[in-house]
């Protein structure tokens, strides 16, 4: 079996895994995908809580040779739209060179003791490519502590496209490594060749 059918089987495993809605799920990342070669996988199934009832919600990150595909499926109860319960499924196709930034926070445990390779308790992945931003501001001050004169807004920009936040405790540690390995997967792939950088 060739390395690029077994990714696409693992893919496939990996979605059915979860339990939520393997077909829908794996009929919206084809569309996509578009018969392109899978290089790299993760999949995040996050249940959330609303009142009284619990809704799930699946991430699907897909890398190929030349885009990161991202598959979102949600549930919902029925209401004015369908009456009988029903999933939305969203996917968006990113050309690699469109990556902007990848941001991976760690979280170790016990630091001081902490040997390369080590166990890693939470990883954060941040992917930016432009799509969305956060603006976050502040009113601005000066050093005087009695000065009353409006001196406007301070803040940040950040690129926020997609935060993927998993946990040891809830995902377990396997999860943990898979997407410390899927953003090392795609900060390989997102490198700039010398003429760029």
């Amino acid at each position: 079996m060739s390395e690029s059918a077994s990714a696409t089987q693992g893919l496939r495993a990996a979605i059915d895994r979860s339990g939520y809605y393997p077909d829908v799920v794996a009929d919206a990342l084809e569309t996509c995908l578009a018969g392109e070669r899978v290089v790299s996988f993760f999949v995040h199934h996050e249940p959330t809580f609303y009142s009284e009832e619990v809704r799930r919600h699946i991430t699907v990150l897909v890398l190929t040779p030349s885009r990161l595909v991202l598959g979102h499926t949600d549930e919902h109860p029925a209401d004015d739209t369908l009456p009988t319960p029903y999933a939305t499924a969203s996917t968006e196709a990113v050309p690699i060179d469109r990556v902007s930034s990848i941001v991976v926070s760690r979280v170790v445990a016990n630091p001081a003791a902490y040997e390369p390779g080590g166990a890693v308790h939470e990883a954060i992945l941040t992917i930016g490519w432009g799509a969305m931003g956060r603006l976050d501001l502040e009113p601005a001050t000066c050093a005087d502590p009695n000065c009353e004169a409006d001196h406007g807004y301070t803040g940040t920009f950040s690129s926020d496209d997609l935060t993927v936040r998993v946990s040891s405790a809830v995902e377990g540690g396997d999860a943990v490594g898979r997407l410390l390995g899927f953003a090392q997967e795609l900060s390989v792939l997102t490198r700039r060749p010398p003429q760029f950088r």
